[in-house]
């Protein structure tokens, strides 16, 4: 897991102003400058980590809450499945020992979040959108539940695009052949492949082009600000990482209110 690279990205969502993806170096450079002065001068305090509201939607077995736990911050965890929360819990409490009371683990839909309008000033998640029966619904509750100016950092990818498309799929074949060679462990193989692909199968955004959705849906709910960074996996992953999901690369959605 590339921690800190993680933490940095989110950081940068949070507080800073993302680059674009055809600007050139030296802007970026002079960018990321500007940020650090003025994050690590204004808002980088303990204070205002107690202040900022972080809610991660679909957190599995925990991990953007212990990256932002031990950094900090305090994050609200939801989840739909009770065995995942238990297992986030249970990672918190392994990893991240005391700084595990920095998250609250929440039972809930995505889709249907529990919380009032505007109760959160960041909204991140990991790897969810792709397999929800109705991601229109989802977009429309994370902005409701989201402040006026807050930010939404969504991290996906087209995942099992390979079960409709042969381009793909002949894609997928070979990162399996790439980490056979570089005799690392394949992550698909770590998971219940036939499961995933059954759920693949069932949703809509599988075999939808992406993130070009994501924008056109999240521009007719009034997004006010909308950026794409689709070289994001180049960032955050591990070597490991982009040998096995090299075809599929992750991309990331943010959104001002």
């Amino acid at each position: 897991m590339q921690k800190k690279a993680w933490l940095e990205t989110l950081e940068r969502g949070f507080f800073g102003k993302r680059s674009g993806k055809n600007e050139d170096s030296e802007n970026n450079s002079v960018e990321k400058e500007v940020f650090e002065e003025e994050f690590s001068e204004k808002q980088h305090t303990d204070k205002y980590k107690d202040h900022l509201r972080i809610l991660d939607i679909g957190t599995g077995p925990g991990f953007f809450p212990m990256i932002l736990a031990e950094a900090g911050y305090h994050v609200t965890a939801i989840d739909y499945t009770p065995g995942m929360l238990e297992k986030a819990a249970e990672n918190a409490a392994k990893f991240i020992g005391e700084k595990s009371r920095n998250i609250e683990f929440k039972r809930m839909d995505a889709q249907a979040l529990e919380f009032e309008d505007e109760s959160f000033d960041v909204i991140i998640s990991r790897n969810l959108t792709w397999n929800l029966p109705h991601p229109e619904m989802a977009y429309k509750e994370w902005l409701r539940v989201l402040k006026k100016g807050g930010k939404l950092l969504n991290f996906d990818a087209n995942w099992y695009g390979y079960l409709y498309d042969d381009k793909k799929r002949e894609a997928y074949e070979n990162d399996r052949k790439n980490v056979e060679k570089g005799s690392l462990d394949d992550h698909y193989l770590c998971t219940d492949i036939d499961r995933m692909e059954k759920i693949a199968l069932q949703v809509p955004l599988s075999e939808t082009k992406r993130p070009g959705w994501d924008v056109k849906v999240l521009e007719a709910l009034g997004a006010a600000q909308i950026q794409v960074n689709e070289d994001i996996w180049q960032q955050v992953w591990s070597e490991e990482e982009k040998l096995n999901y090299g075809s599929t690369p992750m991309f990331m959605v943010e959104v001002k209110k």
